[in-house]
């Protein structure tokens, strides 16, 4: 039984799915303006892993998870190169794709664009229109947020609150508001911008309509699940429920998942606080499969702190599991035994119960903190308990058990022998260039680490030799 915290009740319910078997889930998408930074890579990260255990579970995902092509930032990038909005969103809608594939996150089943659902949009706001739910002043098209009687339900705000001590709702144009909290649907255009013909004005929709039209197309009016960052519980998500439950008289979801933030240095971050980063620029100092490591090291709703210090353990740990399999690989195709003995066959439930801990953990709101420790606890179990006289049979069972686990967090631990190996060398000549330099805590450091990931290193007459333990 998988349970999931979720946002709208403030509690882990069990998951109940509106059809058996199958789960309709809408992550939100990034702005595709720039390169995708580690702020985005979380909600990637964790989202695709929890696709990954419904469909490990024998579920069938239908995974939505939208491009927001059309936007203010977009367009401001646009005026700076002087090209146009969809050639800035093309290059870095092929950036982020590049990113998502080295963090070995799944393309979703649909990666709706924005600019391609206008027609969408139009009909979902002519009927809120329709039904007293929205007005036109001058081209632009709010909704009354008021007469949705239950804003506020997910962000659990009150609408007299959010009036007096919060803007965060506020838009240009709230003189001709009826109240200042209702939001934009539609926004005329202005000078240079793209713009798209409606019955109000010719322009562009804002930014809440298009993820409720999206996921209405391609999921269905009602959906499993709706999920992003924490930072989107109000009041993108709150905007979409309001006006998607106008819309259709049906709930919008049934579950509401949101990431905490990624901190920096105990900030959280983000660009006015000058603690930015791209996955592109992490990829430059760490392959993006330890940044994925990383991530699912804590749990979704806990603040992830990152650092150097906390990538060089997430690479270790990484490098534990993988030599792990390797070694695992290596004994299943060289050892002489063939078939399982009878003490090993009466170990499989021990390997099993790795298994039952790892699903446990995934089962209880997606614990990957505690499924990467089920995790460990098998490499242990493998490292002291497969070993050279044991069968070729019984060491297969054990990797192919490590790999099964690791797919379902995404993590690659098959790499190929040669990757490996280069890395192992390149270590060792950090290492050797730090002993030259008389920096012995780096070279002890070098030394450890490959310890951790079980390369033993022997400094003879002729060099450095390494062997695997």
């Amino acid at each position: 039984m998988i349970r999931i915290y979720n946002t709208l009740t403030k509690k882990k319910e069990e998951f109940k799915p509106i059809e058996d078997g199958k789960v309709r889930m809408y992550v939100c998408g990034p702005t595709v303006y720039n390169f995708i930074h580690i702020g985005n890579a979380r909600p990637m990260i964790v989202f695709d892993t929890v696709r990954r255990y419904f469909e490990y579970k024998g579920y069938e995902v239908n995974y939505v998870s939208n491009f927001t092509d059309v936007d203010d930032k977009i367009i401001k990038k646009a005026i700076e190169e002087g090209i146009s909005a969809d050639e800035v969103a093309e290059r870095y809608i092929a950036e982020c794709q590049k990113d998502m594939a080295a963090m070995n996150v799944m393309p979703a089943t649909t990666h709706p664009r924005a600019t391609q659902e206008i027609g969408g949009m139009i009909e979902m706001i002519s009927k809120l229109i329709e039904d007293g739910y929205a007005y036109e002043k001058n081209g632009t098209v709010y909704f009354r947020t008021r007469k949705f009687k239950e804003y506020g339900k997910l962000s659990h705000k009150n609408l007299d609150d959010l009036r007096s001590g919060n803007r965060s709702l506020l838009v240009t144009g709230e003189d001709e508001k009826e109240d200042p909290l209702d939001f934009v649907l539609w926004k005329p255009k202005k000078e240079g911008e793209p713009a798209w013909e409606s019955p109000w004005s010719d322009g562009r929709p804002g930014w809440h309509i298009e993820c409720s039209v999206m996921s209405k197309k391609y999921l269905g009016t009602s959906i499993d699940i709706h999920a992003g960052g924490e930072d989107l519980v109000f009041p993108h998500h709150e905007n979409e429920i309001a006006q998607s439950e106008a819309y259709s008289g049906e709930p919008f979801s049934n579950y509401w998942m949101h990431n905490a933030f990624l901190n920096i240095d105990r900030v959280k971050m983000s660009k006015s606080a000058g603690n930015f980063f791209t996955v592109r620029e992490i990829s430059e100092k760490y392959d993006l499969r330890i940044l994925r490591f990383f991530m699912l090291s804590s749990h979704y709703r806990s603040p992830l702190e990152f650092d150097r210090e906390q990538m060089e353990a997430a690479e270790a740990g990484l490098g534990r599991i993988t030599n792990a399999y390797e070694n695992l690989k290596d004994r299943a195709a060289n050892n002489k035994s063939e078939s399982m003995s009878e003490a090993e066959k009466e170990q499989i439930p021990e390997v099993e119960a790795f298994v039952s801990k790892f699903e446990t953990a995934m089962d209880d709101d997606f614990n990957t903190a505690d499924a990467e420790a089920a995790i460990f606890d098998l490499v242990r179990y493998a490292n002291k308990e497969v070993d050279a006289e044991s069968s070729k049979e019984f060491a297969g069972f054990v990797a192919d058990t490590l790999k099964k686990l690791s797919d379902v967090l995404g993590l690659v631990i098959e790499v190929e022998k040669e990757d490996i190996d280069s890395e192992i060398e390149a270590l060792i000549a950090e290492r050797q260039a730090a002993r030259k330099n008389k920096d012995f805590a780096r070279a002890d450091e070098i030394r450890n680490e490959l310890l951790s990931r079980g390369i033993i290193l022997k400094d003879t007459r002729e060099g450095v030799k390494w062997s695997r333990a």
